[in-house]
């Protein structure tokens, strides 16, 4: 399964690379920024673990906030693109090659460890969960950022909502919908998922008690913080929602 995961993100690179761009250069950057550093460990200079970095926003805007940044990918090409992002805007981080269920680092390395739309990706989230505890520092914090964005796959109602989300991005006038470069393959990897048919964040409030984490609350709708009026309309089904573990 994790081989699959890999395989399929290599293809996703730069599709969202042409996102994470935009997002750099809009009102997201600002926006991302205050939401993390408002629940991240109050020091001056934090190090970060940014898993499954993807094209590399929450690396660029963090590091040129000053802090230290570590960003893994289990992609090759994500982590071309993270690359030429940080050097674009002339930031230093270290990108690493690596499966975010076996990390390559030693217990208590991290103040703050930062992901978004990944954990629905988790081949074995609970594992990952445990990893990531591991190599947090004490009252170090984690946050992840994600959304129940593939259970429209198997659950008939939120099939429907799903439908009525498309229909009214397209009714105003907003034009194609934004679509995966392979929709047959995301569907059917997405259905092969653990996460897929959990309802969130409920079932990661309890894993990552049960990982260790000493408190865990959650914000179950950041549409309206970070994502443009075309995001909120084509999302209002499935708000992504923030997950804060304290170690």
């Amino acid at each position: 399964m994790q081989q699959e995961v890999e395989q399929y993100w290599e293809g996703e690179a730069e599709l969202y690379s042409e996102g994470i761009q935009k997002e750099l250069n809009g009102f997201q950057r600002e926006a991302w920024l205050k939401l993390i550093l408002g629940h991240a460990p109050q020091k001056e200079s934090l190090h970060v673990l940014d898993i499954g970095c993807g094209p590399g926003f929450f690396s660029v805007i963090l590091s040129s906030a000053g802090h230290l940044v570590t960003a893994i990918d289990c992609t090759d090409n994500m982590l071309e693109e993270a690359r030429l992002h940080s050097s674009r805007e002339g930031v230093n981080v270290t990108f690493r090659k690596m499966d975010s269920h076996k990390l390559d680092f030693a217990a208590e390395s991290f103040d703050l460890i930062v992901c978004r739309n990944v954990t629905w990706s988790l081949a074995d989230p609970q594992s990952a969960y445990k990893e990531w505890e591991r190599v947090l520092k004490p009252e170090g914090r984690l946050l992840v950022f994600d959304a129940n964005w593939n259970r429209h796959l198997w659950d008939e109602e939120m099939a429907r909502k799903h439908a009525e989300d498309q229909q009214a991005y397209i009714d105003r006038g907003y034009g194609e919908l934004p679509h995966h470069k392979d929709i047959e393959e995301t569907d059917r990897l997405s259905l092969a998922l653990p996460l897929t048919r959990e309802w969130r964040p409920k079932w990661d409030v309890q894993a990552l008690t049960e990982v260790g984490f000493s408190a865990v609350y959650t914000e179950e709708n950041l549409n309206d913080k970070v994502m443009d009026e075309k995001q909120q309309v084509l999302n209002r089904s499935t708000p992504m929602f923030m997950i804060c573990a304290v170690k």
